[in-house]
């Protein structure tokens, strides 16, 4: 760890306003309790307050960048007795939380123990962070609640404060949480009686110890107004200021012709707030209004004001708006901008264009519209017939300009059908390890889709270096003709950080793709942007080809926020999107809409009906007792948003709870396997049955799966496919 004295106080010199370190010893109300962790070793934490309250270190916890606590054992046991008398308080502290921090966990607690339980305490937990006083035990407390988890492997500085019944939550300077109905004092828990008061150790003994480190730890006997957090925390939140202000991208602003999205709220907490030169042409929302066809381009400066806690950073942007087209330049632009996705190999339906992002009209036509339609439909020769060149011709035009572009496809005859022989499995390992979240795979033993051979020496076939640099959820689909195949995944990369709750409200928008007409030669892959912008993460996309509309489906979970720096509560949706090329994308649709959070649903179809099986998200409670487990549901229309229930509770009893069901039908019989993810224990078990609609799912008996396998996809691969995977990768 780089020291954090050192960096914050370089940093605070640079920032605005920022206060100097003595104006904290300064305030009216002097510390009860203040550990400045300076001590070079020892097991004595020295009270800086003068009021003798030094703490004992206990487990081994090292001392260097502060104290350093290693989760297992480590803590400071602090004296008893501090909260007694007091009304009001404040409790602060700067800490650096691991990555991976087992939990549950507390940061500090101040209060008693009883058997396995706490019996009355005054605690601040990351998860979910938040600060809880209670006299009793959970069912007592009284919370001040984030919502949402303390970001690890970066130094915070975190702070509550306590007075006639209002509590205050504080991060790096900056209120996040107010509770103005705390109806207990900090006097009352054990009647002032306090014997378990700790820094790193819970009063729960089940709960994990904490693994990161603390620098300086104070308790007031009063509520420290917010400028004195503000104050208190400056050397951290200008560190974390500046660095918000530094990620700022607008991207490309030399050229702009549509709505900016400015952000609004920093990774590190910080609210940003714009001003702009000229309002008329950019307003401080984003919103972009162009100067007319005979106007020059207007250049525009805006300005974003980064403020966390008493802290705040300025970064200025240049940004010129260039003047509308007229009809030519519309039609121009518009038409070189023109594609038709594998119109080389023209092996699906194409996405042929009908609107251009300036206003133009685009029209098709086709020299064979037996074999290309004008609206892009493909119809492919008999195996071992011709192959076709056709000629499209797309017209682009706005007012009185026109321009004509062309195109020449090329359609293969169609594959020769045979029979599948094995089945193609691909999946992730998890978030343990650095390359976990990649693309992993293995090949059945022949038909039998229960006992599987580790492609490539058990190392990812396929990697992610776009957007966070991970794939999960790899879902592989075959065309409906039976000779391309696309591979999409979650562009999520949880290992090192752990952030599930950011993950959740700054992920990514996008999906991961791959692209194959032979399963073994994968295309790069690309992020797709497929979510909408209120829209905080894009997990675990799947896709199921839909006759009706001639198009893929692809559906995903994504929470929807209200406000645009996603700091709501709310949950996860299934939304989905059509496509015939995983490069154009309709506009997104929610799909289900549970009014709680739904995951990981998977589709399979069975003489004209669609089964859907789908994670429940909500706790598993005597309210919600198939929480965490599947449920199921079928429907005649992929696109329907109210399906049919079938069952519910899948898994439960058999595994300790399930997501990321993967669905495949039997090559040999009328049998279906369901592989569910018991996640946070061994990975995907198996369970068959002969009957969809029934509901009824059974553990398969004898089975034999790859080393920890998570959500994925079993594919029945012909024997020419097993074959060809099996020498690229055995």
């Amino acid at each position: 760890m780089t020291s954090k004295r050192l960096l914050g106080t370089v940093l605070a010199a640079a920032a605005v306003a920022l206060p100097a370190s003595a104006a904290v010893a300064a305030t009216a109300d002097e510390p009860l309790l203040w550990y400045q962790f300076d001590e070079l070793d020892g097991t004595v934490v020295h009270d800086s307050s003068g009021n003798g309250h030094d703490g004992t270190v206990l487990g081994g916890a090292a001392w260097g960048d502060g104290l350093e606590f290693d989760g297992i054992d480590d803590h400071v046991d602090l004296p008893d007795d501090l909260m007694a008398g007091l009304d009001a308080i404040t409790v602060a502290a700067e800490v650096w939380i691991a990555p991976d921090q087992a939990s549950p966990y507390f940061i500090y607690g101040l209060g008693n123990t009883s058997g396995s339980r706490g019996d009355g305490y005054l605690f601040t937990t990351g998860n979910q962070y938040r600060t809880t006083l209670s006299t009793c035990h959970w069912t007592c407390e009284q919370n001040t609640a984030a919502g949402f988890d303390l970001t690890r492997g970066t130094w915070n500085h975190l702070a509550y404060t306590l007075a006639d019944s209002t509590g205050v939550l504080y991060l790096n300077g900056q209120e996040i949480a107010r509770n103005e109905n705390v109806t207990i004092t900090p006097g009352e828990i054990g009647g002032g009686s306090t014997a378990a008061n700790y820094i790193g150790r819970s009063m729960y003994p089940g709960d994990r110890y904490l693994k990161g480190s603390v620098a300086d730890f104070r308790i007031y006997g009063g509520a420290l107004a917010p400028a004195e957090i503000g104050d208190m925390a400056a050397h951290i939140s200008a560190e974390k200021a500046a660095a918000d202000a530094d990620a700022i991208d607008l991207g490309d602003t030399s050229a702009v012709i549509g709505d900016l999205t400015l952000p609004t709220q920093g990774a590190g907490g910080s609210a940003i707030t714009w001003t702009s030169g000229d309002p008329a042409v950019v307003d401080e929302t984003g919103a972009v209004t162009r100067p007319g066809p005979e106007s020059e381009d207007a250049t525009v400066n805006l300005t974003a004001t980064v403020i966390l806690g008493s802290v705040q950073q300025q970064r200025d942007f240049s940004v010129t708006v260039l003047a509308e087209y007229d009809d030519a330049e519309a039609v121009a632009i518009d038409a070189a901008a023109l594609e038709v996705i594998n119109v080389d190999d023209a092996r699906s339906a194409l996405h042929l264009p009908t609107e251009g992002a300036n206003g133009t009209t685009i029209t098709w036509k086709s020299s064979k519209s037996s074999v290309i339609s004008a609206d892009g439909l493909v119809n492919r020769d008999e195996p071992g017939g011709a192959t076709y060149t056709v000629k499209l011709k797309a017209t682009v035009e706005r007012g009185g300009a026109k321009e004509k572009v062309k195109f020449t496809a090329t359609v293969p005859p169609l594959p020769e059908q045979a029979d599948y022989t094995g089945y193609f499995f691909t999946y992730f390992t998890g978030e343990g390890t650095a390359s976990g979240e990649q693309v992993y795979a293995a090949l059945s033993e022949g038909n039998d889709p229960l006992h599987w051979t580790e492609l490539n020496g058990a190392q990812p076939i396929l990697r992610s270096d776009q957007g966070e640099e991970g794939v999960r959820d790899p879902y592989i689909i075959r065309s409906p003709e039976g000779d391309r195949f696309y591979l999409i995944g979650t562009d999520l990369k949880i290992h090192g950080s752990g952030d599930w709750d950011g993950a959740q409200r700054h992920g990514s928008r996008s999906i991961m793709v791959w692209e194959s007409t032979d399963l073994v030669n994968w295309s790069e892959g690309r992020l797709a942007e497929v979510s909408p912008e209120d829209a905080g993460n894009t997990w675990a996309p799947e896709t199921y080809w839909d006759a009706e509309l001639d198009a893929y489906v692809v559906f995903w979970a994504s929470k929807l926020y209200e406000t645009p720096d996603h700091t709501d509560n709310t949950y996860n949706r299934m939304m989905y999107a059509t496509t015939r090329d995983f490069v154009n994308f309709s506009e997104p649709q929610v799909w289900v809409d549970a009014g709680y959070s739904t995951i990981d649903s998977t589709v399979i179809d069975h003489d004209g009906v669609y089964y859907r099986f789908t994670k429940d998200e909500r706790s598993n409670t005597p309210n919600s007792p198939c929480g965490k487990f599947i449920l199921a549901e079928s429907s005649t229309s992929l696109t329907d948003t109210e399906w049919d229930f079938l069952t519910e509770c899948i898994g439960s009893g058999d595994i300790g709870a399930g997501e990321g069901p993967l669905i495949f039908k039997s090559n040999t019989e009328e049998k279906w396997y369901m592989f569910i993810d018991e996640f946070g224990g061994r990975g995907y078990v198996p369970f068959e049955t002969t009957d969809l609609a029934g509901g009824q799912w059974t553990v398969s008996a004898d089975y034999d799966l790859p080393s920890s396998p998570r959500h994925g996809t079993v594919l029945p691969v012909t024997a020419e496919e097993y074959e060809r995977i099996q020498q690229a990768w055995q």
